[in-house]
């Protein structure tokens, strides 16, 4: 049975190092809240969440998704993940500050201790050497490596500043998202490339003797797995108690989003060597033998209490489009149920505060909630979704004070990979029905089977589910630049005052 990839879900830009017997690896959140995911593992193969860095990144508008702001396909971006003196070190760009961001924490649980670094690093990663000195790589087609003083506010005055590889081949993709690393005394750059002749992704690795010679090397890993030409690429390494190496490194996987890949390497003459295939099944010793792991999507019955603080913490795999608005959500307001207040009048899902999503899972999977829109007004939605550029929905929808069914979807052009970009148009209606009551139970379902990226939506009548409007197709676009996830959401297009409460959430994998 395969076992690789490891996690069918959008879990891209990989960093993983090991402390003692545990993994950790991180991932791009880009816009979703909390950010910045970290999971932890003992065996490389299953995985669960950690923590995540940050519940907000800044307080700008965009990133509250107020008024018509927003930053899809932006945010944090391919964060380096290190362990050095005993302190957890994480460091990305957010790509609609424009700022790096240098996280540290004793504890994977934090509390993190959020600063700037000065400079913009592209795709970094850092470097603690032997010296004591702390480098950042960074860059595009250029990567460039550059001295940090002591404290990581900015690059060291007088300090080493160069340009270590250079890509000189016509190229779709020149290398970048560069890993960097010192074994037994030599610096190893890990980087993804697409080549023009290759026309996928593939990973390449350059070593040096010190940070001020050369770097030579070029391609290490090519392969697709048989899956549409979709490079394998584009991750971090790590070694294993007993010595073994291993790269987990992403592969697009369409409107799922992009996925995790283990490959087994080893050193050969102080070079990488990566086994010439990803391997459809792998086994690496558990450094905790019956380790029973939280799931990384699950059920939510929206039972909750308050913290110390009077907080409420909701399930590791749940995250905001977006920061949430604190005073329009609550779990607590009607236990067992997670409630919406509309605060603004949108345009369509894409400007919906407060929508909670979880990522899709391949191969399908399929999504059920029970929702209760009795107190919603004239021009309000609120329902199931697929988040994603190609977005689609189910949803209740009221007009003259009578309730409506309606399927609603957003084509997108196919062609293109940027998307149609973000707009303010509301989404095409393919489905309407009247209803007598306020309260239904919804289902979407997503089939990611060899990218065949299409969902339905059905609703619930008696014990027989109803289908509602057509089989949407969905599209993985840079306009947005993550896989599709599941989202309860509710906005208003007319005016506010309207609440939706969503319960019984059920999330089934199907194959």
């Amino acid at each position: 049975m395969k076992n690789n990839p490891i996690i069918w879900s959008d879990y891209p830009d990989i960093d993983v190092i090991r402390v003692e017997d545990t993994y950790y690896m991180v991932s791009t959140t880009m816009h979703f809240m909390p950010g910045c995911v970290i999971l932890r593992s003992y065996d490389l193969i299953h995985w669960e969440v950690a923590t995540h860095v940050y519940e907000g990144l800044e307080d700008t508008p965009a990133q509250k998704l107020q008024g018509e702001e927003h930053i899809y396909g932006k945010g944090m971006w391919a964060a380096s993940l290190r362990y050095h003196n005993e302190k957890f070190y994480i460091c990305f760009v957010s790509n609609d500050t424009h700022k790096t961001y240098l996280f540290t924490a004793s504890d994977i649980n934090g509390p993190w201790k959020k600063q700037i670094i000065e400079g913009f690093y592209h795709d970094n990663s850092l470097l603690f050497d032997e010296d004591g000195r702390i480098y950042i790589i960074y860059g595009n087609t250029e990567i460039y490596i550059t001295e940090l003083n002591s404290d990581l506010t900015g690059p060291r005055l007088g300090g080493l500043n160069r340009i270590i590889v250079k890509d000189m081949q016509p190229h779709h993709l020149g290398y970048e998202g560069s890993h960097i690393y010192k074994i037994n005394g030599k610096y190893y750059v890990f980087s993804i490339h697409m080549l023009k002749s290759k026309g996928r992704r593939t990973e390449a690795c350059f070593v040096a003797d010190s940070l001020e010679g050369e770097f030579t090397g070029g391609e290490v890993f090519d392969d697709d797995m048989g899956y549409h030409n979709s490079g394998v690429a584009q991750g971090g390494i790590v070694n294993t108690p007993d010595g073994k190496w291993y790269s987990i490194l992403f592969q697009d996987h369409g409107a799922v989003g992009r996925i995790p890949v283990i490959i087994p390497l080893h050193l050969e003459n102080d070079f990488p060597v990566f086994d010439k295939k990803a391997p459809e099944y792998i086994e690496v010793t558990s450094t905790r033998p019956g380790y029973e792991y939280k799931m990384l999507v699950g059920d939510d019955d929206f039972i909750y209490k308050l913290d110390q603080k009077g907080k409420v913490h909701l399930k590791d795999f749940w995250q905001w489009n977006h920061i949430p608005t604190e005073a329009l959500w609550s779990v607590t307001e009607k236990p067992g149920t997670y409630r919406i207040h509309s605060g603004k009048t949108c345009p369509n899902l894409f400007y919906a505060v407060n929508t909670l999503t979880q990522r899709t899972m391949g191969p399908d999977c399929e999504a059920v909630v029970t929702l209760d829109g009795s107190e919603l007004k004239d021009g309000d939605y609120a329902g199931l979704c697929f988040l994603i550029s190609s977005y689609g929905f189910i949803a209740l929808t009221k007009e003259n004070g009578q309730s409506y069914l309606v399927m609603c979807a957003r084509v997108v052009d196919d062609k293109s990979i940027f998307g149609n970009l973000i707009d303010n148009q509301p989404a095409v209606e393919y489905a309407r029905i009247p209803v007598k009551g306020d309260k239904v139970t919804l289902k979407a379902y997503g089939n990611f089977v060899d990218n065949i990226d299409e969902c339905q939506f059905y609703y619930k009548e008696g014990d027989r589910w109803n289908k509602l409007g057509i089989t949407h197709s969905m599209v993985y676009k840079l306009d947005m630049f993550v896989g599709c996830r599941f989202g309860l959401f509710m906005y208003s297009t007319k005016k506010i005052s309207g609440a939706a409460g969503f319960s019984q959430f059920r999330y089934n994998t199907l194959k």
